[in-house]
């Protein structure tokens, strides 16, 4: 592993914090991106970051998004459109990374979280998870993706994490290899990662008693007893 973070002192590392019980399976993190081009920064820096969650014990995904329709443009048995909300089923927290486009996150990133619902049966797929959110820019640097994406993480009732990654000029952050050089913005995409972890690990085993709510048990009555009606009439 440490072949693979060669910018990293491992050795801070030690007393992070960072610990698993006797046969405690590992967080399940989902990685996003904003681009489909051969060189997107976005999916470098989503790689990058999938690396560090593997070296803090994580296991990772990370979805392409290319041949994933536009929103309503195709029926969700579509095999992109199932990939993506199969790959959500399974995550337990998730990395959102989009460019930063006319000021904006991009129509890439934005069409995948339109094509996660928020209920797939009794299931919502997105609720009580964590979320850690970052965005590269081709100029200066920018918050303004990162802050639509946090918008974003709260409509789908994600604990979205404090810190965040914005990397300005991201075209000089990376090596011909696709690897991120060394530098602050490195750091700051470390930070983000070791602190997505914890928290996930210490809100995994909680988010039924977090996010049970009195609108939604009150909805989950009203519904049992109009089917109980029904049986008797």
């Amino acid at each position: 592993m440490s072949e693979q973070l060669p910018n990293l002192d491992l050795s801070l590392f030690d007393d992070a914090g960072i610990t698993f019980r006797p046969g405690e399976p590992k967080p399940r993190i989902l990685l996003l991106y904003g681009s489909t081009r051969e060189r997107s920064f976005s999916r470098l820096l989503v790689e990058e970051a999938a690396r560090l969650l593997e070296h803090f014990g994580a296991e990772t995904r990370i979805f392409n998004p290319s041949g994933l329709p536009l929103p309503d443009d195709a029926p969700v048995d579509h095999p992109k459109v199932q990939e993506l909300r199969d790959l959500v089923l399974w995550s337990q927290g998730q990395v959102w990374c989009s460019p930063e486009r006319h000021g904006a996150m991009s129509a890439v990133f934005k069409a995948q979280i339109d094509w996660i619902p928020l209920a797939l049966g009794a299931i919502r797929p997105t609720q009580g998870k964590t979320l850690a959110v970052m965005q590269v820019c081709g100029g200066s640097q920018s918050f303004n993706a990162v802050n639509q994406l946090r918008v974003l993480g709260r409509w789908m009732r994600m604990f979205t994490i404090p810190n965040q990654s914005s990397v300005p000029k991201a075209f000089m952050e990376f090596d011909e290899a696709g690897r991120m050089k060394p530098s602050a913005f490195y750091d700051r995409v470390v930070d983000v990662m070791e602190e997505l972890v914890k928290f996930t690990l210490l809100l995994r085993d909680h988010q039924g008693f977090l996010v049970d709510r009195y609108s939604e048990r009150k909805e989950s009555a009203e519904q049992l007893m109009a089917r109980v009606n029904q049986r008797s009439i």
